[in-house]
């Protein structure tokens, strides 16, 4: 059985907020941040800029968010910042809106008391690479029993870099309640360093790496799950596509499989759209050009009613990149 935040991730529902870039594990050569994000205080929600409160109440009213989950670099490291956003959503949406936290340090009580006041409900943690192994009678073992004194459910998530019997001891002695294993993976920002230290793709992949499903052994365990990079990308990220396509799209635009949005665009005034007998509910009228029923818009290219026009793709987030313009003449 999932956790409460894997659920919400899985069904595309969890608002990704990205609260601060810098990180003092400087030496995880694993770490998939790219430049547009290591070492930056810019705030994140999804992949929308933020400059205000309202930006990340928007974001999650457009994706219909029914949790967030807080990410960087580290966010222990902006507590105010950290603690001021999950106090917002918390006060907006109410305690159902669940809440968990990524994190490479383990903090301390204050931190972990200050983190729950604010509303986070779980957190999740993911100690050096180099520790792995040795955590028992460290900070490490400590934290798990202080972040659930202070009202939290503690966890681990790390990647599946190999199977790490001692993270499985952690989860039977009822200190961590699950471990999320992440296939390892390459990315723009970690390639160069992933090399050198020995990892390649696997074969046919273009971000797994190989061996990571070794770490599928442990996955035996009833709290250990492994979270593909093909989920991530065909299940986590279009699902949460669609929960947005579906809220923002219009009467005439079609929402795809892959949680895209597709219209017609033409040159055309809405004088002529009416002149063709185009109801109100199939269009809209912008500055240089109107929007409609891209299957509409065809019909019309192919009887001669209108000289031209585009097949418009995009996302239904914020910035609404194109991916595909079909021309129609």
């Amino acid at each position: 059985m999932l956790s409460r935040g894997c659920e919400q991730c899985a069904k595309g529902g969890k608002m990704v907020l990205f609260v601060y870039g810098y990180c003092d594990q400087r030496d995880c050569f694993y770490c998939p941040l790219g430049e547009n994000r290591k070492n930056v205080t810019q705030v994140y929600a999804n992949e929308r800029e933020v400059e205000s409160d309202e930006d990340v109440l928007a974001e999650a009213e457009r994706m219909g968010a029914l949790g967030t989950s807080i990410t960087g670099g580290e966010p222990q490291e902006a507590m105010e910042k950290t603690c001021r956003y999950l106090s917002l959503l918390k006060d907006e949406y109410g305690p159902e809106h669940h809440t968990h936290l990524y994190t490479g340090i383990t903090g301390g009580r204050e931190n972990m008391r200050r983190l729950s006041e604010a509303g986070l409900d779980e957190i999740r943690f993911h100690p050096p690479y180099e520790q792995w192994g040795d955590l028992h009678g460290t900070e490490w073992e400590e934290i798990l029993y202080v972040a659930r004194e202070e009202g939290l459910t503690p966890a681990f998530e790390i990647p599946g870099i190999h199977a790490e019997p001692e993270f499985l001891e952690f989860l039977d002695e009822g200190a961590a309640d699950f471990c999320n294993v992440n296939e390892f993976e390459m990315s723009d920002g970690n390639y160069r360093r992933m090399q050198e230290a020995g990892f390649e793709l696997r074969e046919g992949h273009m971000s797994a790496v190989s061996g990571s499903h070794d770490a599928l052994e442990m996955a035996s365990h009833p709290k250990v799950y492994f979270c593909t990079s093909v989920f991530k990308d065909a299940a986590q990220h279009r699902n949460r596509l669609q929960r947005m396509a579906e809220r923002v799209c219009r009467e005439f635009d079609e929402v795809t499989d892959d949680g895209t949005l597709v219209y017609g665009k033409a040159w055309e005034s809405a004088a002529r759209l009416a002149q063709l007998g185009v109801s109100e509910e199939f269009y809209t009228t912008k500055s240089e050009h109107v929007e409609l029923a891209w299957w509409l818009l065809e019909e019309m290219v192919e009887a001669g009613d209108v000289e031209r026009g585009e097949v418009i793709e995009q996302y239904p987030t914020v910035e609404g990149t194109v991916i595909e313009r079909t021309p129609l003449a």
